[in-house]
């Protein structure tokens, strides 16, 4: 009976310990984007500061900001570090440029800010695109001679348009050549691809084909199954990503991993935008992305777009209302970070 009752607390030891790592890796899994377009916001001690208060682990800024690196000091607060879209060709065309950018954006911070991941560009086109690898190469060079490239991975953040035949998953294949040079170039370093997921513009977009509830993770929508590979999608976000997957497969870089960079959903301004689809997909999307997809089942790496919104944003109305807190850090709607 003793040994009986033992193994039993060791069964129940064992039980306790596996929930408990599948809630930090929920926890671990789940960012949000720090945008800074706005003329209202709080300082970014007091940003970081709710960061933490709501057990945020993760954060992405799109610039350089020594305030930011200065609030983010032994925080433990993981972060994505932008380079801005007007920079990539001078660290294209510059070695020099890049191991600048380092010493002055990643050396005097790193370790005691985490950064984790820097983003050659956001959404980069057109001819634009070219430039992105060489400047990942160069600033991958930059920070292997700095001694800083195991702990620091250089990618970019891209749209889902990067994919062409995005549906079913299955058949996802890069659009454009140089894409598939970049997947092969984050295999060999071991960095993620960063891609913004925004199943809001494709539902948006196509409100007669896509259900509001498949697209906001509510329980009951009607399912999708993959006639490729025979996989079962109770959700627009998990198909979008399994997209990426396909096309990273097809370019020869199965092994990379994808980290959803942005995703969210706007509480007004236009068609669907409102408090109500918005706490349900963002809520839908922290409680799901610790579980992963049908492809990759596991914990998925991603960033809430945003924590405030945005007064100065330029575009659609939408635009200035992505933010699940006000500038005087009032939450939009209720939301738990679990």
């Amino acid at each position: 009976m003793a040994i009986m009752q033992g193994s039993g607390a060791m069964l129940a030891g064992a039980m306790v310990f596996g929930v408990l790592a599948s809630l930090l890796t929920g926890a671990q899994s789940t960012g949000v984007c720090y945008g800074m377009v706005a003329d209202n916001l709080p300082s970014p001690r007091e940003v970081v500061q709710l960061y933490k208060s709501k057990g945020i682990n993760n954060m992405r800024i799109y610039a350089p900001d020594n305030h930011v690196m200065e609030a983010l000091l032994n925080t433990g607060i993981g972060l994505i570090l932008g380079v801005v879209n007007e920079d990539i060709a001078k660290l294209a065309g510059c070695q020099p440029c890049a191991k600048a950018w380092v010493e002055a954006n990643v050396r005097p911070h790193y370790p005691a800010v985490s950064i984790k991941y820097i983003a050659v560009g956001n959404e980069v086109d057109g001819g634009a695109a070219q430039s992105i690898l060489p400047a990942m190469r160069n600033l991958q060079a930059a920070l292997s001679a700095a001694g800083l490239d195991a702990g620091v991975k250089v990618s970019t953040c891209v749209r889902l348009d990067v994919v062409a035949n995005s549906f079913p998953p299955s058949a996802g294949v890069f659009a454009q050549p140089y894409m598939a040079d970049v997947a092969r170039f984050l295999a060999s370093t071991g960095a993620p691809l960063l891609a913004n997921v925004y199943p809001y513009f494709a539902y948006r977009g196509s409100p007669g084909d896509i259900s509001l509830g498949y697209a906001t993770f509510q329980p009951g929508a009607a399912t999708v199954r993959d006639a490729g590979n025979g996989l079962v999608y109770t959700n627009l976000f998990d198909a979008m990503v399994d997209a990426v997957v396909a096309a990273l497969e097809k370019a020869g870089a199965a092994g990379v991993r994808v980290v959803v960079s942005e995703t969210g959903w706007p509480s007004a301004g236009g068609t669907a935008a409102s408090v109500d689809n918005a706490r349900a997909y963002n809520q839908g999307v922290i409680d799901h992305v610790g579980r992963g997809t049908p492809k990759r089942p596991g914990a998925l790496e991603t960033y809430v777009f945003a924590m405030f919104n945005e007064n100065r944003k330029p575009g659609e109305l939408t635009e200035q209302n992505f933010g699940i807190f006000y500038p005087d850090k009032s939450p939009v709607y209720p939301i738990t970070f679990r």
